[in-house]
């Protein structure tokens, strides 16, 4: 055992499990992977006097987490950005390690707040890993991948409680089975730890709590169900926004959906290479006249010009009165430039991306009355944020996405983000359909598993039959409250109660 306190095997080993706990997420989908990993990081901070161990800890395993788990970023910027590749190689690691922090804070303040090793690993720990989650999703705008919740969807037991305490709330959950499971194996150095016993019976009660609200149906059925045709029209990144290939891409994308006879017929995130003033009348009159005589409506993804500013919209053509949904979370130094004084020279020098300085749309958006379905549309990244796909709720009975995750080349990039919306059906309870350009394009039911998914880089349509539903889960209802009071409640908890076994 001497061997893995050693400073360099510690050091592999923690990277080591921060890179294996990435399996939890999609594509790979083992959830029970990401627990047992995090149970050994456990297991290192248990041994950990002192904050800056604990926070070493938690970064080194933070790093080997992202690295593996974001390496993505890299594509994006070097491969379609045309930024150098040393710099863009730095950039991403750059980040990785600004996301490691988040670990080493969790190991650092736990260690300070809860001195009892028992109450730090079963109370304090959990509830700021969940709450460090939290923060990533809002701070600097937000960065929530490879939140620990997201691991257990769709098919842990813990996803089961997602409905109820989302996303945040299941990560503060999957951390205290991790530190049930590393105390049940460090028994002997907590001498006053219960039975062994109970920490198991503990993470059984947990798991089958999950299960049993699994079996729940928190929303009901509203309408009849309705055809739906999700289009991917997989056009190339480096193709995408070239002037000379904008007429083949308009004309794929009628000819596509006029081969539909899907009441609902959607299109991906900026599937017209143009924008909206500049869309050819032809265009949009054939697309209304089939929608038309398919008695529902389409879905166009576009850039909206107005007042010289550009918005990421989606525009509705058919039978209902024509509606727009403009994108209102935009994505960082992708469509918009954060202190453009100081970054601007960015884009200008080292990056070749189009579109990257857009204009936010309203928070306050409803859903679209059409196809006979109240339907809320979200574009790309902003399926990252349960707490905002819920302002259009519970008004809403079915949610569109549309992205194109062509930036990201063929990494887990869109499979990740495909579990994303497998996260929000389950907050909501109600379909998830997804239209992208190259993938991940996909049906998901109320309950968070795909029923229909299309091959990535593919040029086809993915035909299903939608079902709106109607009610409110609790996260509905109460968004992230319910994850917040509980986390600080915990840590309250932590911070005053004395000490029973000191470090």
């Amino acid at each position: 055992m001497k061997f893995i306190q050693h400073p360099l095997a510690a050091t592999i080993i923690l990277f080591s499990l921060g890179a294996g706990s990435v399996l939890g997420f999609a594509p790979f989908y083992l959830f029970p992977v990401s627990i047992l990993a995090v149970a050994g990081l456990c297991l290192y901070w248990m041994r950990a006097t002192t904050a800056w161990q604990a926070a070493r800890i938690g970064f080194l395993f933070g790093l080997g987490m992202y690295v593996v788990g974001i390496y993505w970023i890299y594509i994006s910027l070097h491969d379609f950005g045309q930024m150098p590749a040393l710099f863009a190689a730095l950039c991403t690691f750059l980040l990785c390690a600004f996301m490691a922090l988040f670990p080493a804070l969790v190991g650092a303040i736990s260690i300070r707040i809860a001195p009892s090793t028992l109450i730090r690993m079963l109370i304090a720990v959990p509830a700021l890993w969940a709450l460090s989650d939290w923060t990533r999703s809002w701070i600097f705008t937000g960065f929530p991948w490879l939140t620990m919740g997201y691991s257990q969807v769709p098919h842990s037991p813990l996803a089961g409680f997602i409905p109820v305490i989302g996303v945040y709330g299941v990560s503060l959950l999957v951390i205290l089975s991790a530190s049930l499971i590393a105390c049940w194996i460090m028994k002997n150095r907590l001498s006053t730890t219960p039975k062994r016993h109970y920490l198991l019976i503990a993470l059984a009660i947990l798991w089958m709590s999950g299960l049993g609200l699994k079996l729940v149906d928190w929303t009901q059925q509203t309408g009849a169900p309705l055809k739906v045709a999700l289009l991917q029209g997989n056009i190339s990144q480096d193709l995408k926004w070239a002037p000379e290939v904008a007429e083949q891409t308009i004309q794929r994308y009628v000819t596509m959906a006029e081969a539909s006879d899907a009441k609902l017929i959607v299109m991906p995130e900026t599937a017209m290479p143009l924008l909206s003033n500049d869309l050819p009348e032809w265009v949009t009159t054939r697309l209304q006249q089939h929608a038309i005589k398919n008695q529902g409506d389409i879905l166009i993804g576009l850039v909206e010009n107005e007042n010289g500013e550009y918005f990421n919209s989606m525009l509705s053509l058919g039978s209902a009165a024509s509606a727009t949904y403009r994108k209102s979370h935009l994505v960082p130094f992708g469509e918009y430039i954060p202190l453009k004084q100081v970054f601007g020279w960015i884009y200008r020098d080292l990056l070749n991306m189009p579109l990257s300085d857009m204009s936010r749309g309203s928070i306050h958006q409803q859903p679209m009355n059409i196809a006979d379905q109240q339907v809320a549309i979200n574009i790309c990244y902003e399926d990252v944020f349960g707490e905002e796909i819920i302002r259009q709720l519970p008004q809403a009975s079915l949610l569109v996405n549309v992205s194109n995750d062509a930036w990201y080349g063929k990494s887990y990039a869109a499979a990740q983000h495909m579990q994303f919306s497998q996260a929000r059906a389950l907050e909501t309870g109600r379909m998830m359909l997804r239209a992208t350009n190259t993938g991940a394009t996909a049906a998901i039911d109320p309950q968070g598993y795909v029923f229909a998914h299309a091959p990535h880089f593919t040029e086809t349509t993915v035909n299903v039959i939608a079902q709106g539903y109607t009610g409110s889960t609790p996260y509905v209802l109460f968004g992230n409250w319910l994850f917040l009071l509980l986390s600080f409640a915990g840590l309250l908890f932590a911070w005053r109660r004395k000490p029973m076994i000191k470090d």
